[in-house]
């Protein structure tokens, strides 16, 4: 975890997402925009976080925060994973993983003894400059949620 409140604006970007409209980083209205990749849509993990960030949702709105989600899935794939789980808030979908290179979030991974290239868990936290405020990387699902609404509240 690195809290890096200094830092320069990020790379402004443009992605699809569910909903229609697409994500523009810049413009953001919110106070903090959080920004959680995962590996797949319909996981165990993937919807068990995705499940804890939609139960805390109405609080995040309460703290001016907007959540989505990234994967490298297809919006066709992000809209039933948003609408068998009742998301509230958007997915974006990143095919090409241009979003996951600007964050460096593509890792070599073991799965079943086999090295694979997949997203790392991990989340952000940007604030309404564009600016990067707070990134866990490699995250576990239990309790992260609440740890990143924790963080937000903790914000003066």
């Amino acid at each position: 975890m690195a809290d890096r409140p200094t830092a320069a604006p990020l790379t402004d970007f443009t992605a699809s997402m569910t909903g229609g409209a697409p994500f523009q980083l810049s413009g953001r209205p919110a106070r903090y925009t959080v920004l959680y990749f995962y590996p797949k849509d319909n996981t165990p993990g993937c919807t068990t976080e995705s499940i804890a960030f939609r139960e805390l949702y109405p609080q995040f709105q309460a703290a001016h925060t907007e959540i989505y989600g990234i994967s490298r899935d297809s919006l066709r794939s992000h809209d039933g994973f948003k609408s068998k789980l009742g998301l509230p808030f958007e997915l974006i979908s990143d095919p090409e993983e241009a979003v996951c290179a600007q964050f460096g979030v593509m890792k070599m991974k073991n799965m079943y003894g086999k090295q694979v290239r997949g997203v790392e868990r991990s989340t952000f936290i940007v604030d309404a400059d564009g600016k990067l405020v707070k990134e866990w990387r490699g995250v576990k699902v239990p309790n992260h949620a609440e740890e990143v609404l924790e963080f937000i509240q903790s914000q003066p």
